[in-house]
């Protein structure tokens, strides 16, 4: 059995202490205990919450007590206006999540929405969750963004830069890495023993025979023929216009997307409620609510607004999932 999640508090004036609020409400009895690491205040005072001091503490009272490892925010918390004064505490959560789940003691970690110009204003010098995290994990530059929901599991090459640095640096080694810890987090995560792998055009059309761009032929499909060589089930460049169709979704397990936005449309078009941001690569598994901090609808401690739990029930899920996957995949593994 996995260990216990580690739920991060997020941005303490965004969503995330709702959410967090109402989720554990809705899954109290589930069997699939989390703990929060954040600060208890803003819960608000109908929430029973219990501090613990170690992830092993979360199980027993899961039921009864939403389990908290207790982080201060050094200033007062005003909804819907965030404070590069509380980003150490936004920090310290996301540091105290992942030195368990290295440890073993939290089975996965689930990261509530950060703010990225916040962080940013306070001297924190990575894009966005996903490369912080990688470099706790010391595997940077391995780090690969999956979005996933019931309908499609896209990953990319390139995640948080501008469309142009992302064709610029698109390379066949890129996407070769890319397409080998995604087929590779799909057997040992997801339990697919054959994984298959749709590589995404670049241009209209991929392509058109080279009449758009000449990208397919140059980048794509010379990466595509070498995983292939290896034994990887790969097939493509797909046209991005169709590819994500219905018909045409079943013949592939995930597609690599070789910029931000090509795979994340898709995704959010088809579930945004349900979509979760699943980090692959690392040596731990991380899942995220497909959403931000959502200023405008957060509200105070113990006040229910308009945010829906959907993504984040859905990411908790994912990363139960996920872990128990990993220990049974591990178990097997001579």
């Amino acid at each position: 059995m996995a260990q216990p999640v580690a739920l991060t508090m997020g941005d303490p004036a965004g969503v995330g202490p709702e959410l967090t609020r109402r989720v554990w409400e809705c899954l109290r009895t589930a069997g699939r205990p989390f703990f929060w690491i954040g600060d208890p205040v803003l819960l608000g005072g109908n929430t029973p919450y219990r501090e613990i001091c170690h992830p092993s503490e979360a199980a027993a009272c899961f039921a009864e007590a939403l389990p908290v490892l207790a982080l201060s925010c050094p200033e007062p918390v005003k909804p819907g206006h965030p404070s590069t004064g509380n980003a150490v505490a936004v920090i310290e959560s996301i540091r105290k999540a992942v030195h368990y789940a290295l440890s073993g003691a939290a089975g996965a970690v689930v990261t509530n929405p950060i703010a990225k110009h916040v962080l940013a204003a306070s001297g924190f010098p990575h894009p966005g969750h996903t490369e912080f995290l990688a470099a706790l994990c010391g595997a940077s530059g391995r780090e690969v963004m999956m979005l996933a929901c019931p309908q499609l599991k896209v990953a990319l090459t390139s995640i948080h830069v501008s469309l142009r640095q992302a064709i610029e640096t698109l390379s066949a080694d890129r996407i070769m890495a890319v397409s080998r810890v995604t087929a590779s987090a799909l057997q040992r995560d997801f339990g697919l023993v054959q994984p298959r792998l749709a590589i995404a055009g670049l241009n209209p059309h991929a392509g058109e025979n080279g009449m758009m761009g000449d990208e397919e032929s140059r980048i794509i499909k010379p990466a595509i023929e070498a995983l292939q060589r290896e034994g990887l089930e790969v097939s493509g460049p797909m046209p991005p216009d169709t590819m994500f169709s219905a018909a045409v979704r079943p013949r592939y397990d995930a597609a690599i997307c070789l910029y931000h936005d090509q795979g994340l449309i898709p995704v959010k078009a088809l579930d945004m409620a349900g979509g979760v941001n699943v980090t692959l690569g690392l040596p731990i598994i991380r899942t995220s609510p497909d959403h931000g901090t959502a200023f405008d609808i957060a509200v105070g401690p113990g006040e229910t607004g308009k945010a829906s739990i959907s993504s984040l029930s859905s990411a908790l899920a994912m990363a139960h999932d996920m872990a128990s996957q990993r220990v049974m995949s591990d178990a097997q593994t001579p």
